[in-house]
């Protein structure tokens, strides 16, 4: 046990000194989780809300989006819209299947939206997957793409989605409104809501604004950023009264479990790519999906459907550090845009946390859901917003621009 937890501490150091920001964006993640960010959030926006069918559902969209941009871990989100909003949902004659599949699909927000940790390894992957396509063409001074080019380019995808998961909502609250009766009414002052509403609001916007302003705005690097967003929830932790040196003990000792996975399952998956490149496993690849009848199209959606059958017993770390080594090079080689690509890749790989049997969102709400609840109802209720996941996926193919506007955009200025 000594030797275990020894060996996890020198892979965060390792990983620290090499310049990686997701040990910073994961302690920050478990930081505000650990500071009940989410119970202040959902409690205050259900009452703006206010007493309309579907309200507490569109309150749990919202603050799953808003805990996507601050804390993007989605166990812990998962996990505590589970605690804080599924008994209340149930109470209030909410649908289980409904009540689930929200609060495990606002949980996968933070999969696509900024600062995600699968974007953060998807940016280390894709840079080396697009210097050696260009490489292999002959550019030897090859262009890279970045961590927080694929942030700019993740938050209209992202925003698309948390609309496309209210839109399902309001139709339901229209055409079936018993799914999701509204709430009672609350005698809560408008002057105290509002002030109550700048207080809760006010800190995680400002957090957020900090971590991807700088990053977006090129004031700071992905790791600098995630050393102030790391700093800035434990102040916030601090005001809000929930730091203390055993709850730091445990923000710690999280942050070392989650960053040896990540970087051990990295190391394994390196040694299964030099392999198999050593067999010339990467050119049979290539040849293969070269030879498509319709070209990159082809290539692509034969990639994108065994990216998503894979995601239903295999985790999203997994593949994005086995597979996209291999068949990323192939795909930029075709002449498609690297940061889309990522972005494509980031939301296919969203539904690997609904998709049953092994989705880890449906995990992780079954740990902390009511005994009388069916195991059944957690999946049926993921089943519409899984169809929601690849309609964006389909939108992002038809449209690309609604990936490549905003850097386009800030590259211009």
């Amino acid at each position: 046990m000594a030797i275990y937890a020894l060996l996890m501490f020198f892979t965060v150091v390792l990983v620290l000194l090499a310049g990686y920001p997701v040990p910073l964006f994961v302690f920050m993640g478990v930081t505000l989780e650990r500071a009940r960010i989410a119970e202040d959030l959902l409690t205050t926006l259900s009452e703006c809300i206010g007493p309309r069918p579907g309200g507490l559902g569109f309150a749990v969209i919202i603050v799953g989006m808003l805990l996507a941009a601050s804390t993007g871990i989605v166990g812990a989100t998962v996990v505590t819209m589970g605690l804080l909003s599924l008994p209340t949902m149930l109470k209030r004659g909410y649908s289980p299947s409904l009540a689930c599949g929200t609060i495990c699909a606002a949980g996968t927000l933070g999969q696509i939206i900024p600062p995600s940790i699968i974007l953060v390894l998807l940016g280390d992957v894709l840079s080396s997957a697009y210097q050696q396509a260009q490489l292999e063409q002959g550019n030897f001074a090859p262009d890279t793409i970045s961590v927080g080019d694929l942030f700019v380019g993740a938050v209209i995808p992202g925003l698309l989605l948390v609309a496309l998961y209210l839109g399902y909502l309001t139709l339901l609250a229209i055409f079936k409104p018993e799914t999701m009766p509204p709430a009672a009414a609350t005698d809560s002052h408008p002057d105290r809501l509002l002030k109550r509403v700048a207080l809760v609001l006010l800190p995680p916007l400002v957090l957020i604004l900090a971590v991807l302003g700088s990053i977006i705005a090129g004031v700071a690097t992905p790791t600098e950023a995630a050393s102030v967003g790391a700093m800035g929830a434990l102040l916030l932790a601090g005001v809000k009264r929930q730091l203390n040196l055993t709850r730091l003990r445990e923000i710690v000792r999280n942050t070392t479990r989650v960053t040896s996975m990540v970087f051990l399952i990295l190391v394994g998956a390196s040694m299964f790519s030099l392999v198999f490149r050593g067999y010339e496993g990467d050119d049979a690849i290539r040849d293969f999906l070269s030879a498509l009848p319709g070209g990159r199209v082809s290539a692509l959606l034969l990639v994108m459907l065994v990216m998503f059958l894979l995601g239903f017993v295999l985790d999203f770390i997994e593949i994005t550090f086995v597979v996209v080594p291999i068949v990323g090079p192939v795909l930029l080689a075709m002449g498609i845009d690297p940061v889309w690509l990522g972005i494509m890749i980031a939301i296919n790989l969203q539904t690997s946390f609904l998709t049953p049997p092994f989705g880890f969102a449906l995990f992780y709400l079954r740990g902390v859901a009511p005994p009388e609840l069916a195991t059944s109802a957690i999946y049926k209720g993921v089943m519409p917003f899984i169809g929601i996941q690849l309609l964006a996926l389909g939108m992002l193919a038809m449209w690309p621009e609604l990936v490549s506007w905003l850097p386009d955009l800030l590259s211009n200025n």
